[in-house]
């Protein structure tokens, strides 16, 4: 049963995460994750650019 929360324990588990770490600490946190997420899609994305110039490259010749 340890994958069942229901919404009472996520309250409980989110008041013990904000009295840890604190308001301040957890929004840094999310806008870091935030941004590293967003970092890595970018460079999923430019990837897929080089291989599709490099593809239109070889189709060309």
């Amino acid at each position: 049963m340890l994958g069942r929360f229901g919404p009472t324990e996520l309250i409980i588990i989110l008041v013990i995460i904000i009295l840890l770490f604190g308001v301040g600490r957890i929004s840094k946190i999310a806008g870091e994750l935030g941004s590293g997420i967003r970092s890595f899609k970018n460079g999923l994305q430019s990837d897929k650019d080089k291989e599709d110039k490099e593809e239109d490259k070889e189709n060309t010749k």
